[in-house]
């Protein structure tokens, strides 16, 4: 589970993208990154959320965040997830589950009394140095880029840091 707390050191990683390309945390050096982890492309609940963020992204983008999206999810479904809901941002494919796991976010979950390992819908909020500015362990789906910008906006931001 999630060891990581605001103020630590964002770990470092390297992943591919919907695009064969590599994408590493250092590439977001100077800037404000929105990271969040999601179990499963085309599922109702990670397209809300994914939905969500790519029509408030011009907001995200005004508040200084780039957003990139991480599941277990290959490239291939991942470029497909892109395509169809028209993603104006990065997502970075983890079949492996190396990034996951440096994170925490994988781990046992419940659902209709079934236990199962899953990953657990978490973001991220990377500040300009790397560090974490604020974790969401329970993101809203259908209001996550307003609660991200809330939070962590200008004001935001400035309330959590004093």
């Amino acid at each position: 589970m999630i060891t990581l707390q605001p103020g630590d050191k964002a770990p470092a990683f390297s992943g591919k993208d919907q695009n064969g390309k590599t994408v590493k945390l250092a590439d977001f050096k100077g800037k404000k990154l929105v990271l969040y982890f999601y179990p499963q492309d085309m599922t109702p609940t990670c397209t809300v959320q994914a939905c969500n963020l790519r029509d408030n992204y011009a907001l995200l983008r005004k508040h200084g965040f780039d957003v990139l999206g991480i599941s277990p999810d290959a490239i291939e479904s991942h470029k497909k997830f892109e395509a169809r809901h028209e993603l104006p941002f990065t997502l970075i494919a983890d079949p492996d589950r190396k990034i996951i796991e440096l994170y925490g976010v994988w781990g046992e979950k419940q659902l209709y009394g079934r236990k199962y390992m899953g990953l657990h819908r978490t973001t991220f909020v990377i500040d300009e140095k790397g560090k974490l500015l604020k974790i969401f362990a329970k993101p809203k789906s259908k209001e996550h880029a307003e609660e991200i910008v809330a939070a962590c906006g200008d004001a935001g931001e400035r309330k959590l840091k004093a």
